[in-house]
């Protein structure tokens, strides 16, 4: 490979760390960035005995995790000798899964240098390694390749505008493939590899189906929660941000005497933030957390935890889902799963269920508060309407799962069968 390339690489990966010290001093998320990865390797050593048959699963963060999460399980139940070693380059994604279970021993991912990704491999010593979505590492993929260490990537997504495709990213498009095989979530992503002369792919799906099936079939109850729907029908807003909730805020205010009730799950929930919602929601709204309190003439509920959200959508009639007006649409497919209709913003681009939806017409993208009247009171008032969204939001989740099953049985075939070499 160029040299001239591996030296930018590495020095884009000095400034970046350089970044992160910076700001780690006014960061929480880049200080626990930093303290998570110090004494990293004596952690390793001192943790994972060299005797394991490590399978190693690489996630940026908890949605990829999430991702990764029917994988894991799956392969622990049908390979009872196999021990997951789960790490994440997030500490949103570490610090909210470090004491899970579905793994066996759960990390930081070090920083990508070659001494880095020589030291995690030798300490870790995998048999397998699967990385989720779009985790490409040049250090230490070259280092598992240069060890003949079987390699693979689960719900793969690819797009052209992608730096992959461009001049500048063609060395790390060798470098991918070096995978054993890339399960791909859609037959854009497995055209546009092959056109790329990417051989190692194949078609499968997004391992998320998977996954939110399970949390339908699992699906906690929260007595409080019913009580407060009882017998009215529900909205459910998760993940929102302000630009969401400003749309909400305004549609709520206009429905004073209505006998819908709403279930708001902010996606930020400090005390700061919690606080301004509630002053502009005004004295019908309760928090979660003061459950407690009579809940009679209360019409709106706010989520003030992480957690329930993707189970309190089975209470809901319609769903909204936030992040439209900003970066990109939070997971529809939680609210989905449960044949649900529901709304987002404008930013669905790298979201493919949600253009699937959206094209069938049982999900619908809103650009203002005026859509977003429309389109709810619409879904309220046609039946007919809302009793097909729920049968196509099903049938599609339905139709498009089984990824799981597809990537274990190729596991379990082709890599698993020497395990006890």
């Amino acid at each position: 490979m160029n040299l001239i390339y591996f030296f930018l690489y590495d020095l884009a990966i000095q400034f970046y760390l350089l970044a992160i010290r910076i700001a780690s001093p006014f960061n929480s998320k880049a200080k626990l960035w930093l303290s998570g990865r110090k004494k990293l390797f004596d952690e390793l050593k001192k943790n994972i005995p060299q005797n394991d048959y490590i399978v190693w699963m690489h996630c940026a963060s908890i949605g990829e995790y999430e991702q990764g999460r029917p994988v894991i399980e799956k392969l622990r139940f049908e390979n009872k000798n196999v021990k997951i070693l789960l790490t994440f380059f997030s500490p949103s994604g570490y610090e909210q899964r470090k004491k899970i279970s579905d793994a066996d021993y759960i990390f930081y991912m070090p920083i990508d240098t070659k001494r880095n990704a020589q030291k995690f491999v030798e300490i870790t010593n995998p048999r397998l390694v699967i990385f989720v979505k779009y985790e490409f590492w040049l250090h230490h993929l070259l280092e598992l390749a240069n060890k003949n260490i079987p390699t693979i990537l689960i719900s793969g997504i690819f797009r052209k505008e992608q730096f992959l495709f461009k001049w500048y990213g063609k060395p790390m498009l060798l470098v991918i493939n070096s995978f054993k095989k890339i399960f791909v979530q859609d037959e854009n992503s497995y055209a546009l590899l092959n056109e790329f002369k990417i051989s190692n792919s194949v078609l499968s799906s997004d391992t998320r189906f998977d996954r939110v099936i399970q949390i339908k079939n699992n699906a906690k109850q929260f007595a409080f929660i019913e009580k407060f729907c009882d017998s009215s029908k529900i909205i459910i807003a998760g993940s929102t941000w302000p630009e969401d909730e400003k749309i909400l805020i305004q549609y709520i205010r206009q429905q004073e005497k209505s006998n819908l009730k709403w279930i708001i799950s902010p996606h930020e929930i400090s005390k700061s933030h919690i606080d301004s919602l509630m002053n502009q929601l005004g004295e019908k709204s309760i928090r979660f957390s003061q459950n407690e309190n009579a809940i009679n003439d209360k019409q709106i509920l706010v989520i003030d935890n992480i957690g329930m959200l993707s189970s309190i959508y089975r209470y809901a009639s319609i769903a909204y889902i936030g992040g439209g007006f900003g970066n990109g649409i939070h997971n529809i497919l939680e609210a989905a799963v449960y044949g649900i209709p529901v709304l987002f913003g404008p930013n669905f681009i790298k979201s493919n269920e949600a253009k699937d939806l959206i094209s069938q017409k049982s999900c619908f993208c809103i650009h203002n508060e005026p859509d977003f009247t429309s389109t709810i009171n619409q879904l309220l008032n046609d039946k007919k309407q809302y009793e097909q969204c729920v049968i196509d939001n099903s049938g599609y989740v339905k139709n498009k799962s089984g990824a799981t099953d597809q990537i274990v049985k190729y596991i379990n075939k082709e890599i698993l069968k020497n395990k006890s070499d």
